[in-house]
């Protein structure tokens, strides 16, 4: 192996050195416990205000309407749970959502059904868009919550969120979107973009594993997440992961700062791997091109396997994915490209590329290197691909 190349920005990222640094002092001197009134914990309860006040600049949102939480699937499940469960109480027991949104709202999603909650999956169309005019049509006088990711994990849309949020606004609907792939790639804004709940996660912005945040918008009431002490302003019970906190709030001003700058560079690297990878015979690009986060790339090759596509590029120092590292354990195809259209066969070809701030045009260069040569070695071992020469179809 020549050399390591990164990319699978999406599943987790490395923490900066930023990031690194301000934590140091909190997991060594600076440990008191936030709920403390003695010096240390004092210090740690500033550090974590200050970290509220970062993340709340990067959103336009208020500090107190920030909420941190143990990360993005946590904060997923106290949005969706905590409004489905506060709104019941006024006989309210719908909710809308799309078919391609991360498992850990979909998963919730499920669980509310076999409490009696009704469920709405919107589709999407062949390009990976939700239509806000389904949304419209959707709403009914039982809606409770509307939840529609901001950008797809796996192919990189953008959703229109803006538009979709002023449909909820107008009809009194409470708007979640699970921005987890959006937060540091995209520019966001809560109050314009009329967002009344926001999921984020720490490890994919170069912050630690184990921290995200929730937005809720003030006037908003949810049911808690965790009942025991006063933390979060009485509404997330547990003692706060302080250095993981200070760790998120230097990521997202970070990300904040230096996004336009970031996002030209990674849109140029993404354009030039999709553009050369699209050269290989029977390759498809999953997903529009327009509204596209600047990180992803998400190609499927007709004749392979993901698997061995991903076991071969490991061997030549490269790590991405096929889909989602939460079900990367999984041999189902991936539920986002089935929800595009895409059948089984192609499905199961699919590679995910995702960048990140700390690559170059080296990496794409290599990149370009290993893929073609990988994809056509698979190829002249697979029967799937024999049987389409023989047909003529290659």
């Amino acid at each position: 192996m020549d050399r390591f190349v990164y990319l699978d920005n999406s599943a987790t990222t490395k923490i900066s050195k930023a990031v690194f640094e301000a934590m140091v002092p909190y997991l060594t001197e600076h440990y008191g416990n936030p709920s403390s009134i003695y010096r240390i914990g004092r210090e740690a309860h500033m550090a974590i205000d200050e970290a509220r006040e970062k993340v709340a600049k990067a959103l336009n949102a208020k500090p107190q309407e920030i909420f941190f939480t143990g990360c993005g699937t946590e904060s997923d499940n106290w949005a969706i749970k905590g409004a489905a469960h506060r709104l019941a109480k006024k006989g309210k027991k719908h909710i809308i959502t799309s078919v391609f949104e991360h498992h850990a709202v979909l998963h919730t999603c499920r669980s509310l059904e076999k409490e009696g909650f009704e469920i709405t999956y919107l589709p999407v169309d062949s390009l990976g868009y939700v239509n806000p005019v389904d949304v419209k049509e959707a709403i009914r006088e039982d809606t409770a919550l509307v939840t529609i990711m901001y950008a797809n994990n796996e192919i990189g849309t953008i959703q229109p969120i803006e538009e979709i949020g002023k449909i909820c606004r107008e009809k009194k609907v409470l708007f979640h979107t699970d921005a987890v792939q959006a937060v540091g790639n995209v520019r966001i804004d809560v109050t314009a973009q009329n967002i009344d709940m926001l999921s984020l996660s720490g490890h994919k912005i170069n912050a630690p594993k184990g921290v995200g945040a929730l937005y809720i918008r003030q006037g908003v009431v949810i049911d808690n997440f965790m009942d025991g002490g006063a933390q979060e302003n009485n509404r997330r019970a547990g003692t706060e992961n302080l250095a993981s906190i200070v760790g998120l709030g230097v990521a997202m001003e970070e990300a904040h700062n230096g996004l336009e700058e970031k996002a030209e560079k990674l849109s140029a690297l993404r354009d030039k791997l999709i553009d050369n990878l699209l050269q290989i015979p029977h390759t498809r690009l999953n997903g529009g091109r327009e509204n596209r986060l600047c990180t992803n790339v998400n190609i499927s090759f007709e004749g392979i396997e993901g698997e061995g596509l991903l076991l071969l590029l490991d061997l030549n120092g490269i790590a991405a994915s096929s889909g989602s590292a939460c079900t990367s354990g999984s041999l189902d195809p991936s539920h986002v490209l089935l929800a595009i259209g895409l059948d089984h066969g192609i499905a199961h070809g699919s590679l995910r590329l995702s960048l990140g701030k700390y690559n170059t045009e080296e990496d794409i260069d290599y990149a370009l290197q290993v893929i073609p040569q990988v994809v056509q070695r698979l190829r002249e071992m697979s029967p799937v691909w024999q049987e389409m020469k023989e047909q003529g179809l290659v």
